[in-house]
Parts: C-alpha cells; sequence; structure tokens
C-alpha cells in the first residue's frame, strides 16, 4: 500500500472519527439545550397564560371538583405549538402525567415544573395556580423537544459530512505533495542501482525527506568515487598481469620454436619461473585482498613473540636490501612482546612493508624495521629513505592502487595491493595500521597490535 493511499486512509480515519465524536457530542449537547430551552419557553407560556385566563375571569360561575377545557381560541393556538393544556380544580382527576402528590402542591399555591408520561409518551409538564381555586397545566411532549434537536443535529451533522468529503482530496493532495520528494528518491535510487552516476536530486520537503535526498546525493558522489578508483585499480593490475604474462608467452614461443641456444635454455628457464612466481604473488595478493572483507577469512592465532618474528624477518630482509645495496637496520627489544595473532599473516604484513620500503629506496640509502611497545600494545615500524608521503597520500595509503595510479612512471611503484593488504590484515589481527613521513625524510608505516595481558 502506498504512503498516499495510507495518508488519504488515515486522514479520512481521522476525519470519521472526529465526526462521529463531534455527533455524539453534539447530540448530547443539542439534546441537552433544546430540553431546557423547551422547559424555559413552556415555563414562560404557563406564566402567560395563567394570568392572561385571570384577567379573562374564566374561573367565575365553575363548579369545583370537575375539570375544565380551554377556550377555543387558546387550544387553537397550544395545539398549533402541540402543546396540550388543562383547566383543573380542587376534586378533579389529576391531567395525565401529573401525580396527586403534584396535584396537592400545584392546588396549594407552588408551581409545578416536572417530566410525566402519558399514553402519547413522555411530556414537559408546567403547571400554575390560577384564582378561584382553578389550576393550568400545560404539557408539551418530549418527542417534540427531540424532534426539533434532531433537525439541528442532521444539519450539523450534513455540515460534518461535507467536512469529511472535502477532507479526501485535501488529504490526497497533500500525501502527493508530500510524497514527490519520496518518489523522486525512489527514481533516484533505481538510477544509481542501473548505474547511473549522475543523478542529483534536490533537497526539498519536509527535513527528515530531505535529508534523505543529501544522503542519495553523498552515496551517489562516493559510489562515483569508489568506482573511479576501481577502475583506475583494475586498470593498473591489468597492466602489471600482462608484463609478465608477455614474457612467459614470449618465452615459450621462443622455447616450441626451438630458437633458443641449448646454452640458453637454464637462462630462458629462470626466467620464466621468475615471472611465473611474479604472478602467482599477485594472483595471491588479489585473493587474499577479496577474502580479507569475506567471513571465510582463516586466521589461526597463538602465542606469538613478536620480538623474535621481527628478527627472523630481519635476517631474511638484510640479505636482500645488502644484494641491492641498501642499508638494513632492525631493532627489536631484548625482553619478549607476547601477542595473541596469526603468526603467518604478521610476517606476511612485515614482508608487504619491507618489499613496499626496498623498492623506493634508493642505493646507500637506510632502511629500518622496528617492533617496539607502549603499554598495552606493540608497535610495528619499517622507514624508508625514499621520496615520502604528502598529507593527501598519507590519508588514502592503504586504498588498493591508488599510490600506484598516482605515482605511476614518477616513482617506483607497485601494483598498489601490498599496502591495501596491510590495511586490511592489521584489523584482522585485532589491530590498525597507519602512515606518516619519516623524521629525516622518507615513510613511516606502523601497525599497532594488541599484547597479551
Amino acid at each position: 500500500m502506498s504512503i498516499v493511499t495510507r495518508t488519504v486512509l488515515l486522514t479520512s480515519s481521522v476525519a470519521v472519527i472526529v465526526v462521529v465524536v463531534a455527533v455524539a457530542v453534539s447530540y448530547l449537547l443539542i439534546t441537552a439545550a433544546t430540553l431546557q430551552q423547551s422547559r424555559e419557553r413552556l415555563s414562560r407560556l404557563t406564566d402567560i397564560t395563567a394570568a392572561a385566563l385571570d384577567r379573562s375571569d374564566l374561573g367565575q360561575g365553575l363548579g369545583m371538583g370537575s375539570g375544565f377545557p380551554l377556550p377555543r381560541e387558546l387550544e387553537r393556538t397550544l395545539i398549533a405549538e402541540q402543546i396540550s393544556g388543562y383547566i383543573t380544580a380542587a376534586g378533579s382527576v389529576p391531567p395525565p402525567g401529573l401525580s396527586e402528590a403534584e396535584m396537592q402542591s400545584l392546588l396549594a399555591g407552588s408551581s409545578v415544573s416536572t417530566e410525566g408520561r402519558t399514553a402519547a409518551g413522555p411530556v414537559l409538564i408546567e403547571a400554575r395556580r390560577m384564582s378561584g381555586d382553578l389550576a393550568l397545566v400545560l404539557q408539551l411532549p418530549v418527542t417534540v423537544v427531540g424532534g426539533s434537536a434532531q433537525g439541528l443535529l442532521l444539519r450539523f451533522g450534513i455540515a460534518l459530512l461535507l467536512g469529511l468529503l472535502i477532507s479526501i482530496p485535501i488529504g490526497y493532495w497533500a500525501a502527493q505533495r508530500l510524497t514527490r520528494p519520496l518518489r523522486a528518491a525512489r527514481q533516484a535510487a533505481n538510477q544509481l542501482a542501473a548505474g547511473s552516476r549522475d543523478v542529483l536530486l534536490l533537497a526539498e520537503g519536509p527535513s527528515e525527506i530531505a535529508d534523505i535526498a543529501e544522503a542519495l546525493n553523498h552515496l551517489n558522489a562516493a559510489l562515483a568515487v569508489s568506482e573511479g578508483r576501481q577502475r583506475e585499480f583494475l586498470l593498473s593490475i591489468s597492466h602489471e598481469l600482462r608484463t609478465p604474462l608477455t614474457a612467459v608467452k614470449g618465452y615459450g614461443e621462443a622455447l616450441a620454436d626451438g630458437i633458443i641456444p641449448a646454452d640458453e635454455v637454464a637462462r630462458t628457464g629462470a626466467t620464466l619461473t621468475s615471472e611465473a612466481t611474479r604472478l602467482d604473488r599477485l594472483v595471491a595478493d588479489l585473493l587474499d585482498l577479496a577474502r580479507l572483507g569475506a567471513v571465510n577469512f582463516q586466521m589461526t592465532p597463538l602465542d606469538t613473540d613478536l620480538a623474535e618474528l621481527v628478527r627472523e624477518a630481519g635476517e631474511v630482509w638484510a640479505d636482500r636490501c645488502a644484494k641491492a645495496g641498501v642499508e638494513f637496520r632492525c631493532d627489536t627489544p631484548a625482553n619478549p612482546l607476547i601477542a595473541h595473532l596469526d603468526p603467518v599473516r604478521l610476517r606476511q604484513v612485515i614482508d608487504n612493508l619491507a618489499e613496499n620500503a626496498l623498492r623506493i629506496s634508493p642505493e646507500g640509502s637506510l632502511i629500518v624495521l622496528r617492533i617496539g611497545s607502549d603499554g598495552q600494545s606493540a608497535v610495528l615500524e619499517v622507514q624508508d629513505a625514499g621520496p615520502g608521503l604528502t598529507l593527501e597520500d598519507i590519508a588514502v595509503a592503504f586504498e588498493p592502487g591508488v599510490l600506484h595510479e598516482r605515482y605511476r612512471g614518477v616513482r617506483p611503484v607497485g601494483t598498489g595491493l601490498g599496502l591495501a593488504l596491510v590495511g586490511r590484515l592489521a584489523t584482522g589481527l585485532g589491530g590498525e595500521a597507519s602512515a606518516g613521513q619519516a623524521p629525516g625524510g622518507g615513510a613511516r608505516f606502523m601497525v599497532r597490535l594488541p599484547l597479551v595481558g
């Protein structure tokens, strides 16, 4: 059910409830007010009629103990008002609806204002003592009073019904106007889902709906940026994969055609192995990067001495740096640093950071691998003497392929997967990775990990 339909039904339901409550309350109020007005009018009419009859000397010559008819002109007037009238005296039978006690009170000189019941139904009774031991009794049927109240109530009900009929199209118009920004937001969301990125919503309507439009605009901008980075990343990965594939294909065709001299076969095989290893690492990095966002990425946490793990990695990277003409230093504390994590994944973090540092470090420069603690956490750090990072680089250092695309052709860069893996592996190990500038220039990458105890 649409919001428009719900809104129209809601406004109509509210209007119906208001009408029903208003009619019920109005019926009680109008009935009570009409009854009171009729009683007051009947009382005034009784006073006027009794005074007029007294002045006409109606009681002269009438015997006691019997009832008397009203003069015909007065009777016709009362009939027109649907009022019944009686003239009674002491000893006569009380008129219908009037009790003996009320009759005695009336003849004793008291005015009577009450309700009674006759054969025709309930009536309002007003009675006044006149001269000559006579009394005037006027009766107005309650049905007459109710009919008057019902007439007023009917007119009131018609007015309320007209208000209800008017409220339905007004509610429909208001709902259409209210939901117009929502329909635009729905259309924009469908366009975003279909791949369109030139969608721009106007922030209109109530603040809550305007906030939805702003959120969709922000989402659109974020999707455009993310997809742009993904395209750049895929382009860079395609380039990195094509290079070793071209070498493997070329050497493979040369071997198949027999154009490689016998003394060059071993060297060609070593080259093929090297390029295949490079391809294998690229594919492995891509798989790890994809699995890090999945629920089935496996971690095997163990109590691990981080200082010992860093020293073992330092021995390997000292040899590699020496072959490249780069100085390498590994700083570890003498005391153990115990953390509960997956040592294989942490070694992967160290290798990626060291690989990145060695790639951009010029010959004769220094790379530092360091592990230390600042209380409850261990801090793994790799510093290089390369061109360093700007503040803009630091903000996106662990985004896949961003630095690769930014500095491709400017400085030695990899695929951009290594640092992305570092960032996500650090999170998976229960820590966090950060980037910064080294004190003497170059870049500094840090991974903070929780220690046991």
